[in-house]
């Protein structure tokens, strides 16, 4: 299923789509019949949210098979596509997003080339974050102040969504705790992060972490290391790799992330970027105003944003 979070009139509110439109799970909420809604371990219509959805497990994904699968049942939930506006899936993460630094090994090579360095390959997962206010959807603008850098970047990431909470989650198991996939784009102010030597405040800038289309279910995913991934900015193609090329696999990454620390419902884990970011282009390639950005992730979607002025 693809399950997203739309704008309407104003208000978040999460829907499951169709290639014609999306259900408002609300309105679906509503309309249900008590045994569903019961059966679905979801309480509150007005306040339901993707954040909801998510920690209702798989109760909560019946309930949205059945809006799909009975639409008619469900017809004043629909929202025809022409008046579908997509937000990030998740608007707010409950906590920092969770990054994944130097997980391709073409990128670690680039970064060595630019930089004129010969670091080796990370032994174990590198984590940094950024905060949950960063977030922003699909086609919203990308902040760009030249009072505040003068050199942004971009990193498209395959995503991870935490369903299942836990903690010392064993690789073996990790699966059984994704929820399902989005995409993520890691924009960086590269100058701040060289200025203060290291990576939060360059990462963590206001519209600095677009996010979306939508979420796709983990079943519909058959192999996440398996998947074409590709950035494209004005057209131009800049990053292409494959998921298989990661250094650390979602097992791996979930096992090291959750050792002493519990991970929740709705965490979102960004898995690292593969090669030909804008600081390792001869000669360096930096966002401007009027760029627009474009992700994808195959069987996941495609996720556009142009850079903007403060």
């Amino acid at each position: 299923m693809k399950l997203a979070t739309i704008d309407k009139a104003g208000r978040a509110v999460p829907a499951v789509l169709t290639a014609d439109a999306a259900y408002d799970l609300q309105v679906a909420i509503r309309t249900a019949t008590p045994e569903a809604v019961c059966g679905s371990g979801i309480i509150a219509a007005d306040s339901f949210s993707m954040l909801d959805l998510i920690a209702s497990g798989d109760k909560g994904l019946a309930f949205a098979r059945h809006v799909l699968e009975e639409p008619g049942r469900f017809h004043a939930a629909r929202v025809p596509q022409s008046e579908v506006r997509l937000l990030a899936p998740i608007p707010r993460t409950p906590r920092n997003v969770f990054c994944l630094g130097r997980n391709y090994a073409e990128h670690i090579r680039e970064d060595n080339v630019s930089r004129e360095k010969d670091t080796s390959l990370p032994q174990y997962p590198q984590f940094f974050t950024k905060p949950a206010s960063a977030i922003i959807g699909p086609d919203a603008g990308i902040r760009y102040d030249e009072k505040v850098t003068r050199r942004l970047d971009y990193e498209v990431e395959l995503a991870v969504v935490i369903g299942k909470g836990g903690r010392d989650i064993k690789a073996e198991d990790a699966f059984k705790h994704v929820f399902g996939y989005t995409i993520v784009n890691d924009i960086t102010a590269r100058d701040l992060q060289k200025r203060h030597d290291q990576w939060f405040k360059g990462k963590a800038l206001d519209t600095s972490c677009p996010m979306g289309p939508y979420i796709v279910t983990a079943d519909e995913i058959k192999d996440p290391h398996a998947l074409r991934i590709e950035l494209d900015v004005n057209g131009e193609p800049r990053q292409i790799a494959n998921t298989g090329d990661m250094i650390f696999k979602i097992p791996q990454t979930i096992e090291s992330l959750s050792s002493g620390l519990t991970l929740e419902p709705g965490d979102v884990i960004a898995t690292g970027t593969p090669s030909g970011v804008g600081y390792a282009m001869n000669p360096r390639q930096w966002l401007k105003v009027g760029d627009v950005i474009t992700c994808r992730l195959e069987g996941v979607g495609t996720l556009s944003n142009p850079v903007v002025g403060p």
